[in-house]
């Protein structure tokens, strides 16, 4: 598991989960159903991304959100 704790730390961990399955840009856009321009941000931090969009993107890469640290009963 991927701790993330800045938008860095998620581009960084994208980008890494995107090369290791030897995609492209474009591959991993076409995948998500975004464009190419919302990748290369989400990659290179972009502090205004929508997280819609962000959830598809990881959702085409085979992964998955977990939150850790809120109340019982909160998700």
């Amino acid at each position: 598991m991927t701790s993330i704790h800045s938008p860095q730390q998620l581009g960084s961990a994208v980008r890494a989960a995107r090369k290791q399955l030897a995609l492209t840009q474009p591959q991993l856009a076409l995948a998500a159903g975004v464009g190419v321009r919302f990748v290369v941000e989400l990659e290179a931090g972009k502090l205004s991304v929508q997280l819609a969009l962000v959830l598809r993107v990881i959702q085409a890469l085979g992964g998955e959100i977990h939150i850790t640290g809120f109340p019982e009963g909160s998700a």
